[in-house]
């Protein structure tokens, strides 16, 4: 499944739309999207990965995701017979009705924190369970009943931040479109040697051009990203069971050595120690 740029169904008349038991676990769904996202789903282990964070859920997971962060679905996988509620807030709403209202101060700083991407611990199922029952419910009690929630979970004082810093891209919808088509390509061709040229070819640069641009885009050069990408999937290799060895080269690294050492600079942990930490947690 190639990385995507998601067109969330936009009702006009309403700040946020909801999705129960949308069932997307035999999709790979890396993809990316204006709206604020939150998940909660219950009754699955999977995988939450989110930006550049990868770490393993059991049982139940509850997530608020930041505008325009990608991230993989989170019943990737998942065999068991799970529910799931998915809330997309417009980024409008969050962005410039929220801060106006002063007894909303509360959900504003949630939503800031947003930004990095935020996995809740603690007593959040029946905050899930909650949101489960919105179906069929009218659209001004989902709202208002929605709004408690928020405000529950910005009070919950167990929650693990999921990125050091706030992961935010800035990019006009043009943008948006040439960067879905070069996830698109490393996607699809992570797991081999990719040139410079080919991926200017697909948007439809010089190769200079290209790499300014992209650092412009997303604050890496190419490489950078690339490498970070591969990373994420060479994890993703890792919690499958896979050795050291094949998850370096089935996720497009040509050197053992090189590959310990870029692990380490993006996970702060080397392979091997990542490994026997998902296998002892699964």
């Amino acid at each position: 499944m190639k990385t995507q740029l998601e067109t969330v169904t936009r009702q006009f008349n309403r700040s946020f739309s909801m999705m129960f038991n949308p069932n997307l676990s035999d999709l790979f769904f890396w993809h990316f999207h204006p709206e604020y996202e939150l998940v909660y789903i219950q009754n699955a282990s999977g995988t939450r990965h989110i930006g550049d964070h990868v770490s393993k859920y059991a049982g139940s997971d509850f997530v608020l995701i930041g505008s325009n962060i990608p991230h993989l679905n989170f019943d990737f996988g998942v065999k068991t017979d799970y529910r799931k509620v998915v809330v997309h807030l417009k980024k409008e709403f969050i962005e410039q009705t929220l801060p106006s209202v002063p007894e909303w101060l509360t959900l504003h700083k949630l939503f800031q924190k947003s930004r990095y991407g935020i996995a809740f611990g603690g007593n959040y199922a029946r905050l899930g369970q909650r949101l489960l029952q919105f179906e069929g419910m009218d659209p001004f009690q989902q709202f208002l009943q929605l709004l408690e929630i928020l405000k529950e979970l910005a009070e919950l004082s167990e929650y693990e931040i999921l990125h050091e810093q706030p992961y935010h891209i800035q990019f006009s919808n043009k943008q948006h479109i040439r960067l879905q088509e070069i996830y698109a390509f490393v996607d699809k061709n992570f797991h081999r040697k990719i040139e410079l040229h080919e991926v200017a070819q697909v948007a439809n640069m010089t190769k200079e051009a290209f790499c300014r641009y992209f650092k412009k885009a997303t604050k890496y050069t190419f490489i950078e990203f690339l490498n970070r990408y591969r990373i994420s999937q060479s994890k993703q290799f890792l919690m499958s069971g896979n050795t050291i060895s094949d998850a370096c080269y089935q996720s497009g690294f040509e050197s053992l050595s090189y590959y310990n050492r870029i692990f380490k600079r993006v996970a702060n942990e080397n392979p091997r120690d990542f490994r026997q930490r998902m296998l002892i947690n699964k």
